[in-house]
């Protein structure tokens, strides 16, 4: 989140509100191409979790080799997928004409740095999986610092504009993906990275898929919503693109944050199931859905509080500050929803369940979205009237899933005999 935060502030300071909208107009896309891949790592994670809960280091070993050759090869297709269509994906999104030519060198410069961003990613929830959350925090928080730099110094000294903070983010990226590398040749046992053994495994390659796809495809569905959505705003003009670019940002700090509780539900409930200690499941689940309802309201008020100044560090513009205002306001006291409907999808994945997530997230999350940008925004074409699909969308989404874990779990336990 630093990276495109730390890209979106030094634009909107240093180069303008045009490098602003351009840079906020490839954000949902961004997401769109890479989000199926990083529901494959997504799907490493869950299954390296459940080994090491079954205490299966061959299995494990396989899974973590196969992973990260996945990882890799993906980065390669996403990389070269992206640079090659950025011009015709970022027409269809009818992006004006005055910021197209920015946003397409962005989006150019950003999908060379696809490789390393899916092999840390892969890494990184391997890392995760074990219990080790911290070295991945410290190897982002250092190549945070090193984006931050040279963002700077690439827009203030060398006036590179966009291509200067694209530029920042890749470099960062490829250190990011070689520590993380250098850290799994570190570990001890079955979770350690040898070369030698890198190669695909048929059989775990599946079990990743079966929970990867969906996820990542459910996280695109979204990312397709909003790119809807995202294609709407774009006809407001780059003024309002601004403003919503920023407001974006606030909130996926705030998402950021909550989406943490998240993948710990999942975790956790991947490694009990491996384990067979089906009696924490429940446990998991409520005390997360606790902590994401009060990280995420606490976050979302101190937000709506605060929300010109929230605005005022990615532009000193008035007319952006007052959009991007009125944004916060609208979607800011219910993004604790959101919140919980991801916590949800996290405790369904871990529980091995990907494809019911997915299909209710497309329903509730996109299918209500494009409803409401096709039949009803028509009717009432005001920005407030378009952000209000937010807390419908999420609302509707999270009690479904809600429901949908009790029954899955009564599934579950049934066909394991412990009820």
């Amino acid at each position: 989140m630093v990276y495109n935060t730390a890209d979106i502030v030094v634009v909107g300071r240093f180069a303008g509100s045009e490098a602003l909208a351009a840079v906020g107009a490839t954000s949902s896309l961004i997401n769109l191409i890479l989000n199926v891949f990083l529901g494959m790592a997504m799907g490493s994670g869950v299954m390296s979790a459940r080994y090491i809960g079954a205490e299966d280091d061959n299995r494990l070993e396989k899974c973590i080799h196969t992973a990260l050759l996945l990882g890799l090869i993906s980065g390669v297709a996403v990389g070269i997928f992206g640079f090659c269509m950025a011009e015709k994906l970022l027409i269809l999104m009818d992006s004006p004409a005055d910021v197209l030519p920015l946003s397409k060198k962005y989006l150019q410069i950003y999908f060379l740095g696809a490789p390393a961003s899916l092999v840390y990613n892969f890494g990184a929830a391997i890392v995760r999986s074990t219990g080790d959350t911290k070295r991945p925090l410290y190897i982002l928080s250092a190549t945070g610092i090193v984006n931050i730099v040279l963002n700077l110094v690439l827009v203030i000294v060398f006036k590179l504009n966009v291509a200067g903070v694209a530029i920042a983010t890749i470099v960062a990226q490829y250190i990011s993906a070689v520590l993380i590398i250098i850290r799994l040749l570190k570990f001890d046992g079955a979770c350690r990275l040898h070369f030698s053994k890198l190669r695909i495994n048929a059989r775990e390659m599946k079990k990743i898929l079966l929970i990867g796809v969906p996820a990542g495809v459910q996280n695109s569905l979204f990312s397709f919503s909003n790119v809807i959505i995202q294609s709407t705003v774009n006809s407001f003009g780059s003024t309002v693109m601004s403003g919503v670019t920023a407001a974006s940002n606030v909130e996926g700090i705030v998402y950021t944050c909550t989406n943490a509780i998240s993948q710990t539900t999942m975790t956790f409930s991947s490694q009990n199931m491996g384990a067979r200690k089906y009696e924490n499941i429940g446990k998991i689940y409520m005390r997360c859905l606790l902590l994401s309802a009060l990280i995420g309201g606490g976050l979302c008020l101190f937000g709506v509080i605060f929300k010109n100044q929230a605005i005022g560090i990615f532009s000193a513009d008035p007319a952006v500050i007052k959009i991007g205002a009125e944004r916060l306001a609208i979607v800011l006291p219910f993004h604790v929803l959101c919140s919980l409907m991801d916590v949800g999808g996290g405790q369904l994945r871990g529980m091995g369940r990907s494809f019911e997530p997915m299909i209710i997230t497309l329903l509730g999350s996109c299918g209500i979205r494009l409803l409401w940008v096709f039949v009803f925004f028509p009717k009432n074409p005001t920005l407030t009237y378009l952000y209000m699909t937010y807390p419908v969308s999420w609302s509707i989404t999270f009690f479904v899933l809600f429901i949908a874990y009790f029954i899955i779990k009564r599934n579950i336990l049934k066909k394991e005999r412990y009820v």
